[in-house]
């Protein structure tokens, strides 16, 4: 609704999103995501589905790859009822704890069957202060109940740079 306001100011030609969105969030309103693909893409719309892997997603906290797949149909769909072409430009993570190289080859044969190339491809920095970054240097999923399940993490430059090299 606040995007709909914002376009019907006078002297505004355009409202886009640019710096991405929840897609978990964004589908649960077919309105807004034709709203979206309508108004608000600029044709080309940033997302950030990161991974796909069920166990990195679950470290990351993030939805599973399922919540990106309804996401890309109901996006789609609601370009053709607009009559308008919507590119997603999709984002992820290379190297983040838990992500093996098994779990690479899995993102980039996902990337590959849905003909999707990333915009992005960013590597894991640890930073302070974050859940990833306690993974990264303990090697334990803290959030595991009991003994603290290992995580594995690529801290080798060259263990990164082939994760990296696999998208």
């Amino acid at each position: 609704e606040l995007l709909r306001k914002v376009r019907e100011v006078p002297g505004i030609k355009k409202v886009s999103v640019s710096s991405g969105i929840r897609m978990d969030l964004a589908q649960l309103s077919p309105e807004y995501v034709r709203e979206l693909a309508e108004h608000h893409s600029a044709r080309n719309l940033p997302v950030s589905p990161d991974h796909v892997s069920p166990q990195v997603l679950k470290l990351m906290q993030k939805p599973d790859a399922q919540t990106f797949d309804r996401f890309l149909v109901q996006l789609e769909s609601a370009a053709k009822e607009t009559g308008l072409s919507v590119s997603l430009l999709p984002s992820f993570l290379s190297g983040h704890p838990g992500a093996t190289l098994e779990e690479t080859i899995e993102l980039a044969r996902y990337l590959k069957q849905r003909h999707l190339r990333p915009l992005l491809v960013q590597d894991f920095i640890p930073t302070p202060m974050s859940l990833a970054t306690a993974m990264y240097h303990s090697g334990r999923d803290p959030l595991s109940t009991g003994s603290q399940r290992p995580v594995y993490a690529a801290k080798r430059l060259r263990d990164k740079k082939l994760l990296r090299a696999v998208l």
